[in-house]
């Protein structure tokens, strides 16, 4: 036996046989009978979805709405968003600025022998002593004095003295913007006197005894927020003497 035969008969043995190579190709005039035997090919076919029964489409078709789908998460949040804009609070409050308690502190600082309230007193407002600063700087200006820089300067400085001065008075920590907005408040009754200043002079006897009257204003009722704030009870004057060195600076700024 030859190896040619040898390797005949170890070759893989199948029915394939020459005769499956043999291809008929339809000459231009049998292409009727070409597409004829695709139309039974493809009639052969089972039928789509689309020729599906009624009653089976019925189940398949989707339940849900809109951008919610129809099964629930396998994972549920309890967690609720709500859409609703008049849940939301205002933008003011969200700023922090609430003008019935600005209201409430003004009318404190006016009235030295109206009792404090400590709760609203605590709170770091500083809308209503940007607004004493600006008017005081405002009336300076129409009295011919520009002095918005010591304005903000002397309220800067006295407010990180007066600081550090309660914090080693008081048990309680006060916090700066508490402080800032104590003595922003209370810079209303020098206010009163710098526009008092734009039509009189104040160097006399009279406009002395004027800034010394605001000065005591002034300094009393920054004393009797920061007792009530702070429950510094029996310390007031003693908190009132640095309150009115730093109002005194104001006053000589006005009158001078």
């Amino acid at each position: 036996m030859t190896n040619f035969e040898q390797f005949d008969m170890d070759f893989y043995q199948s029915n394939y046989t020459t005769d499956n190579q043999q291809q008929v190709y339809p000459e231009s005039g049998d292409t009727g009978q070409v597409h004829g035997s695709k139309k039974g090919w493809t009639a052969a076919l089972p039928e789509s979805d689309a020729l599906a029964h009624p009653e089976m489409l019925s189940s398949q078709q989707y339940s849900g709405q809109i951008f919610q789908p129809a099964h629930a998460s396998e994972f549920p949040s309890n967690i609720t968003y709500s859409d609703n804009f008049d849940e939301e609070p205002p933008l003011l409050e969200e700023l922090g600025i609430n003008f019935d308690h600005i209201w409430q502190k003004t009318l404190t600082v006016l009235n030295p022998m109206k009792p404090a309230d400590g709760s609203i007193m605590n709170e770091t407002d500083l809308t209503g002593p940007m607004i004493f600063c600006l008017a005081l700087g405002g009336t300076l200006l129409l009295a011919g004095k520009v002095h918005f820089g010591y304005v903000y300067g002397m309220s800067a400085i006295g407010c990180i003295a007066i600081h550090a001065l309660l914090n080693l008075m008081s048990l309680a920590s006060v916090s700066y913007g508490c402080v800032a907005s104590v003595l922003g408040y209370c810079l209303l009754p020098m206010v009163i006197l710098s526009s008092y200043a734009i039509f009189f002079t104040l160097q006399g006897t009279l406009g002395t005894l004027l800034a010394l009257i605001i000065i005591g204003w002034c300094s009393l009722s920054a004393s009797k927020i920061f007792i009530s704030a702070l429950a510094m009870e029996g310390q007031q004057f003693l908190v009132a003497y640095p309150c009115a060195l730093l109002y005194g600076l104001f006053a000589l700024m006005t009158v001078f």
